[in-house]
């Protein structure tokens, strides 16, 4: 989840400046990067657990089978916040690969030691902007899933072109899809699912697997967060799609 810990900046607009294959200015990025405190257990996570869990940079294709030392399904998760959904899906979906991006440090600390604290053994984290690993490092049709769950809404009209799901970010992730592959969006802004839903519908290799708004997964949990709002009254929209 990208918020409230990490916010996108402006993927729509910046990842369609860039053709594929061509490297990125400095400037472009998809999230605002900002401070926050690693805590003592996060550091230690990261010298204990960072060498088998962290996944480098190098901007050639990855090599899943490399990368978790086996061949499963893989599913690219883009922002996760401090990782409790992804922790509590990974656990129930052991037979999933989880390729996760997050540029926060105390996010990516946070699920190191979830990972560590839980046993999970079937994530790897590159804290580096998604666009860039998805464009660089994401062979075409390799993805069995990619989860956007919770990012920051941009409310005010001026800004929602800083957007996460934009239809530039779309297109490039249904190419990385198998066929039958699934992009799986949820937020908590009915404004933004519906431009969510518009998007989505929009991108021809995509179908949704719904009418309108899809049923909220069993694996993804309510965290925290969603509670919150749920008892606040707001409402929450799951979005999922499958490559045609």
């Amino acid at each position: 989840m990208t918020r409230p810990d990490e916010t996108p900046e402006s993927p729509a607009a910046d990842a369609a400046a860039a053709p594929e294959g061509v490297p990125f200015p400095k400037a472009i990025r998809t999230f605002v990067k900002r401070g926050g405190r690693t805590t003592t257990g996060q550091s230690k996570a990261f010298e204990t657990l960072g060498p088998q869990f962290l996944a480098s940079f190098t901007g050639q294709p990855i090599d899943f089978e490399k990368t978790f030392g086996r061949q499963a399904p893989t599913v690219l998760e883009i922002g996760f916040g401090m990782g409790e959904a992804t922790a509590h899906i990974a656990s129930g979906l052991p037979g999933t690969n989880f390729l996760c991006c997050e540029v926060h440090e105390p996010g990516v600390g946070a699920l190191l030691k979830r990972i560590g604290e839980q046993g999970i053994g079937n994530i790897r984290i590159l804290q580096h902007d998604a666009v860039e690993v998805i464009d660089q490092m994401i062979p075409e049709a390799s993805l069995d899933g990619v989860h956007i769950f919770f990012p920051d809404p941009w409310h005010k009209k001026r800004h929602h072109k800083r957007r996460l799901v934009q239809p530039a970010l779309v297109a490039r992730l249904a190419r990385r899809l198998k066929p039958g592959g699934y992009l799986h969006c949820a937020t908590d802004w009915q404004p933004y699912a519906q431009q969510i839903l518009e998007v989505l519908g929009a991108e021809p290799l995509l179908q949704n697997t719904a009418a309108d708004y899809a049923p909220r997964p069993a694996y993804r949990p309510l965290t925290k967060f969603e509670n919150r709002g749920l008892k606040l009254g707001h409402g929450v929209w799951d979005v999922v799609f499958t490559r045609r």
